[in-house]
């Protein structure tokens, strides 16, 4: 998949590879203006780190190095500009639980039933890989956003479940969809609940022009 490019690109002469298989950040690659390709990253993720940061900021370094090594046994990545690599990954924290995706219903079920009554946070780290001449270098970041979720009745968390939007997304559920419905209040960036923060990711890749 390709985003349109407009003259609002921040990076011009660099492929951009997006290290990721999540659609919510291919269609926010695309509202940014950015011509790029989707490979994603197939390496088995390792949670390292001692603070929320330091766990979404790991994970994302982990998919774009995976990609951004791959891209160094291309021997076209030194012509035109290079590779920037993009890596990105999310957490929802909540009262100190770390969650990823649900591994199985019943688990969607119990990260819901904790979120609802209650605000929790959203981590997403952001790692953008640049791959030149055989050398890497990275730029990781991560933001912050805080959400405060309606009280649900135990139905309704099992009614949202049938929609199918629960067990591919981190907390198991997808904000975007028809979650939203429960959603009272969003503090920082929607599109870092969404898998991406986009203002911020905009001006780092400033420093790639």
């Amino acid at each position: 998949m390709e985003g349109k490019q407009t003259e609002k690109e921040p990076v011009q002469g660099r492929q951009i590879i997006l290290a990721s298989a999540s659609p919510r950040r291919r269609e926010l690659l695309a509202l940014m203006g950015l011509t790029f390709q989707v490979m994603p990253s197939e390496k088995t993720e390792i949670i390292t780190g001692d603070t929320p940061q330091e766990i979404v900021e790991h994970l994302s370094r982990q998919k774009a190095e995976d990609v951004a090594k791959q891209m160094m046994e291309d021997e076209a990545v030194a012509a035109d500009g290079g590779v920037l690599v993009i890596g990105s990954d999310t957490i929802v924290v909540c009262g100190g639980v770390v969650m990823g995706k649900p591994r199985s219903e019943e688990d969607a079920f119990a990260m819901l039933d904790s979120l609802q009554g209650r605000t929790h946070e959203v981590y997403t780290g952001v790692t953008i890989a640049s791959v030149e001449h055989k050398n890497i270098t990275y730029d990781t970041f991560s933001r912050k956003a805080s959400v405060t979720v309606h009280a649900m009745e135990e139905k309704e968390i099992r009614d949202y479940m049938r929609k199918g939007e629960s067990m591919d997304k981190a907390g198991a559920y997808g904000i975007q969809g028809s979650f939203a419905v429960f959603v009272d209040e969003i503090q920082g960036e929607y599109s870092t609940v969404l898998g991406l923060p986009v203002a911020a990711l905009y001006q780092e890749l400033k420093k790639f022009r």
